[in-house]
């Protein structure tokens, strides 16, 4: 048993499997050939998969982009209207601005929740039903703000505040990427790091 499970780290910790996406088909395949070979109960199987893929998702909720490439992008396209700002107040990205909200610890969080701020009817819906921030739908929402809505909330009337879209799908996923170093999450994978 510990041989299979070392294999799986091993699979998991390739440098060559880069997407988390990867690095799950991967371990997935090596239980299911494992399986064949020692018995073993699936709560295990499940146990020792979310042990050893958590530190592919320590690094900000999945991100696969490109973090520096990103905070570029957030500095050309996003600081006009967004800042990331701790708890305490000190602005980390971006500059004053005060149109959109602070997103800071964004990654996983879920929408429409930040005091203070005046969010639009549908990103509350949505946030309310327990929708959160992943790369998947802030990509997906920054392209088209209200198209996402309407279609997530099955409501051709819903709108989006922003008006905003990022055209580039790549410049999207880079500029989460940035985002999930920001935050409890990020802080603590930076510092593991170092």
């Amino acid at each position: 048993m510990i041989s299979h499970i070392s294999h799986l780290a091993d699979i998991l910790l390739d440098d060559e499997v880069l997407k988390t996406n990867s690095r799950l088909e991967a371990a997935t395949a090596a239980f299911k050939y494992d399986a064949r070979e020692i018995p073993m109960s699936k709560f295990i199987y499940a146990a020792a998969i979310t042990l050893l893929a958590a530190p592919a998702f320590a690094d900000g909720h999945g991100a696969t982009g490109d973090a520096a490439a990103g905070e570029q992008q957030f500095d050309r396209q996003c600081v006009a209207c967004h800042i990331v700002a701790d708890a305490d107040g000190e602005v980390l990205a971006g500059r004053n601005a005060s149109t959109g909200p602070n997103l800071y610890d964004l990654a996983g969080r879920q929408l429409g929740v930040i005091e203070d701020f005046r969010y639009g009817d549908a990103i509350v819906e949505l946030g309310e039903a327990g929708q959160a921030w992943t790369e998947e739908t802030f990509v997906a929402y920054v392209q088209d703000p209200t198209g996402w809505l309407r279609a997530a909330l099955d409501n051709n009337r819903a709108r989006g505040k922003m008006a905003y879209r990022v055209r580039d799908a790549q410049d999207a996923v880079d500029i989460y990427a940035y985002l999930a170093t920001f935050g409890a999450t990020g802080e603590e994978a930076e510092a593991e790091s170092n």
